[in-house]
């Protein structure tokens, strides 16, 4: 890919002697740190605590970061079979938050279980730091111009930094990724402000929304993106969103009709 040489961001932060730090990596960090510490705070309103929290992290992020770059790989094994050396290279972009989102989620009710919690606590404590994350991760694949959409002949809407960086392969290409990261902080910020103000909201209800916005959100972004994950003829990112939105409404009138608490 030819990347408009004067002004694109380089995707390494800081280079130590041998080793780089690169940008991707700082904001997944950084979008992960800030989202355990939001469940940290939260946890004791379920009766869990900052400790829980941790050690469940310490299992999961290691566990989500191998799920993001295996579910990518499978996707696109043609590729990767024959160049086997950039299976682990997840710094260089070419992940799939579906893939973190699924080994997450299979740690955490193997944790919850071991722990004896309640797994829907764990969850609805869990969502707001995961939609933050997202938000804050999807900067990442700015800076390594990846998760775009069509090219289009101009972005004078967008600040300088960002068109200049969405001017790829020689054309301005839509930006995605904001439209994803602006999606899900409107989506952090709507349970922030609501958890705990709307009355009658039952376990699991928190976790319920998020399978509703994301899938929704991603369905939407997903259909401008030009380099989604195929099957077929069908897009796999917006197949998964569809299931997500319809999970999470079954959930919610599974719930309430049944008058679980």
């Amino acid at each position: 890919m030819n990347y408009f040489p004067n002004l694109a961001i380089n995707k390494i932060a800081l280079e130590l002697g041998p080793f780089s730090i690169h940008w991707y990596a700082i904001f997944i960090v950084a979008g992960a740190s800030l989202g355990v510490w939001l469940a940290c705070k939260e946890a004791p309103r379920r009766g869990l605590t900052a400790d829980d929290v941790i050690d469940y992290i310490l299992w999961a992020f290691p566990i989500a970061l191998i799920g993001v770059r295996a579910y990518y790989v499978a996707f696109e094994w043609g590729y990767y079979s024959q160049h086997p050396g950039e299976i682990i290279a997840l710094w260089d972009g070419g992940g799939a938050i579906y893939g973190g989102l699924i080994a997450g989620a299979i740690v955490l009710f193997i944790f919850s279980y071991y722990r004896m919690i309640n797994p829907l606590d764990l969850l609805d404590i869990s969502v707001p730091g995961v939609l933050i994350g997202q938000a804050i991760g999807r900067w990442g694949n700015f800076i390594n111009q990846e998760a775009y959409g069509e090219a289009v002949s101009k972005l004078n809407y967008l600040p300088s930094f960002i068109r200049e960086q969405m001017f790829i392969d020689g054309a301005y290409r839509v930006p995605t990724f904001l439209y994803e990261s602006i999606g899900t902080f409107t989506g952090f910020l709507i349970i922030m402000i609501f958890r705990h103000r709307l009355p009658g909201l039952k376990r699991g209800e928190i976790f319920a929304f998020y399978l509703i916005w994301y899938g929704l959100v991603r369905f939407i972004v997903e259909g401008m993106r030009t380099d989604s994950l195929m099957l077929g003829a069908l897009r796999i990112s917006q197949i998964f969103s569809a299931l997500m939105v319809i999970a999470g409404i079954a959930f919610i009138l599974i719930r309430r009709l049944k008058k679980f608490d």
